[in-house]
């Protein structure tokens, strides 16, 4: 049976049974039949992520039409009996297999000479049978287990291990001779004896592998002093410290990172220097942006080095908007504006907060093969399927790229940022020549984003025809939802960030705790607030008429009357759904 005919064939049967309605197998199979082969999604993937069906329930379904007994039914949480012995029967299979069969949400559970028992969240995959088919079993059989307990179990006993952290534990750190040099008199070839050891070249891989791991968007690399550096990581957009090594000259490890880094110059220590490495880590590849500076220390004579390595991972980017979290009249407005056929869409905000995900997520709304869709980014972080993305070099740089894009025959447009009045006249000019376009501002909230281009030169009645919507996002951070607690905060605290009496009363509070969960931080994970600011006929005649300063509180004032929440009021229906805290809302926001 083919795959479209057994696809079929199953979306029949959960029809029959009442899991899903014709309209729900109609709109999963328009999806399946719009998405290249290359994607190998199934029918029970597309239900519960796209459709929203409940995983379990769906999956159960499916793996009895394959005849795939349940492992743990009812089962809340598997016993730390249970993962001991699912240890001791898994330690002698090939990290191979057991790193393949991770990656496949599937879990083996016992083993003996001639049989094997694996737990999987799909046990109808194909791939699954031909990774264990590799193992020397005469007998194995898959059961279905619900996705929760794969996860807890994958999160208990395998612990992916990392080859180049475990060579660290094995090295003897000798203590470096730190006599003084001159500043021009740097000893290459004492560097070299030192970054040719095993040791340093473990721990920038390790790092890169395990920052992967981790969820780490960026990495920090920082000297200390005249034989230590600290390495940080970025999670959840808190620096962390990950390792401190001692006895090893900061010379040395940057001249290690920028050996694996394309574009730079290993013997440059007095400029500012921008490379990337690429690295397949648990069989996805990874690009790292690399950026080099020069800093000052203690030892004055020394060249040290700032590094800032980011994590450009392309699982993490969204292209369902749906998935991104917004609240229901901003997200109304938001495909309101981006479904126009012209005008401009900004989202501002600082570094970190989410921007290009907003975007990105936008743009996949949009693309369609119909439309030729153009990106000028400096640099590019994510590839984005069905647009073109100019590359810019010394030879093209960004401003002769928007120069050229008006050439290109555009439909739709994302300019990375809007830096100053020639770019900011050109994003204007496409959006009022009936091309959609996409940018990004550094601005507070949405109102101050309309005074930001004025005051860069461009003239209201240009700022009021040409943008679509404006949307300002923070990005805060989510309470870990194993040890959040609940609690009374003290009333003037609660006021403090806008909530009234009666809200205090209806809301339920939490605070951050700290459990093993979240490494004892009390969050894990983000959410997006937001402040989005749709341009209706009201808001263009304010711009229009005002002289020669925008009315930013005037603008802002109406646009809540209609519904606009502001940043602070979007982080207060973050926390009234329990996702976030008092503390966390008023530290990443400002007084409305």
């Amino acid at each position: 049976m083919g795959k479209v005919n057994t696809r079929r064939h199953i979306g029949n049967i959960l029809l029959n049974r009442g899991v899903i309605d014709e309209e729900q197998l109609n709109i999963a199979n328009s999806i399946l039949e719009e998405e290249p082969d290359s994607t190998n999604r199934r029918l029970g993937q597309i239900l519960y992520q796209d459709l929203g069906l409940d995983r379990h329930h769906v999956m159960k379904e499916i793996a009895s039409i394959y005849a795939f007994d349940e492992v743990f039914e009812g089962v809340q949480r598997i016993e730390p009996d249970v993962i001991e012995e699912i240890k001791e029967n898994i330690e002698q299979l090939p990290q191979e297999i057991i790193d393949e069969l991770v990656h496949q949400k599937a879990v083996p559970l016992q083993k003996d000479q001639n049989e094997l028992t694996i737990a999987a969240a799909d046990p109808s995959d194909p791939t699954l049978s031909n990774i264990i088919s590799r193992l020397n079993f005469k007998h194995f059989e898959i059961f279905y287990c619900r996705y929760e307990l794969v996860e807890q179990i994958l999160t208990e006993v395998y612990e992916q291990k990392n080859e180049f952290l475990d060579l660290l534990e094995e090295i003897e750190y000798e203590e470096p001779d730190l006599q003084e040099s001159d500043e021009d008199q740097i000893d290459e070839e004492e560097i070299d004896a030192e970054i040719n050891q095993s040791m340093l070249n473990s721990l920038v891989e390790g790092m890169l592998v395990e920052a992967v791991r981790q969820g780490v968007s960026d990495i920090h690399i920082v000297p200390t002093g005249a034989a230590s550096t600290d390495i940080r990581f970025r999670i959840d957009g808190k620096l962390q410290m990950w390792h401190e090594q001692k006895n090893v000259k900061p010379e040395a490890i940057s001249a290690v990172v920028k050996d694996k880094t394309r574009n730079v110059d290993r013997f440059e220590r007095d400029a500012s220097q921008d490379g990337f490495i690429q690295r397949v880590v648990d069989n996805h590849s990874i690009r790292y942006r690399v950026s080099i500076m020069p800093m000052v220390g203690k030892q004055f004579e020394r060249k040290f080095e700032s590094i800032v390595i980011r994590i450009l991972d392309d699982r993490k980017v969204i292209t369902d908007l749906e998935k991104l979290g917004l609240q229901t009249k901003a997200k109304e407005d938001f495909v309101k504006a981006i479904e126009k056929p012209s005008g401009i869409v900004i989202v501002t905000g600082p570094t970190g907060s989410g921007k290009s995900t907003t975007l990105v997520a936008a743009l996949y709304y949009v693309i369609d093969p119909a439309v030729n869709v153009l990106t000028v980014e400096d640099p590019v972080e994510y590839l984005i399927e069905g647009a073109r993305q100019l590359k810019l070099s010394n030879h093209m740089t960004f401003d002769q790229a928007m120069r050229g894009i008006l050439r290109h025959d555009p439909d739709i447009v994302l300019v990375g940022e809007i830096r100053d009045l020639k770019t900011a006249e050109i994003a204007i000019k496409l959006a009022n020549t009936g091309h959609l376009t996409f940018s990004t501002l550094h601005t507070n909230d949405a109102p101050s984003a309309i005074s930001r281009l004025y005051k860069m030169g461009v003239e209201p009645f240009l700022i009021a025809n040409a943008v679509n919507l404006i949307m300002a996002q923070r990005l805060v951070r989510r309470l870990c939802s194993k040890c959040k607690e609940e609690y009374e905060p003290h009333p003037e605290t609660a006021k403090g960030i806008g909530f009234t009496e009666e809200e205090i009363q209806q809301t339920t509070f939490y605070r951050a705790v700290g459990c093993d969960e979240c490494n004892d931080i009390g969050y894990k994970g983000r959410a997006a607030i937001m402040e989005a600011l749709y341009f209706d006929k009201e808001i263009r005649s304010m711009i229009l008429e005002s002289g020669s300063e925008i009315d930013e509180m005037g603008i802002k004032e109406y646009a809540m009357s209609q519904g606009m929440l502001s940043l602070r009021g979007s982080g207060r229906e973050r926390i009234k759904s329990g996702i976030t805290s008092i503390e966390e809302v008023m530290a990443i926001t400002i007084e409305d």
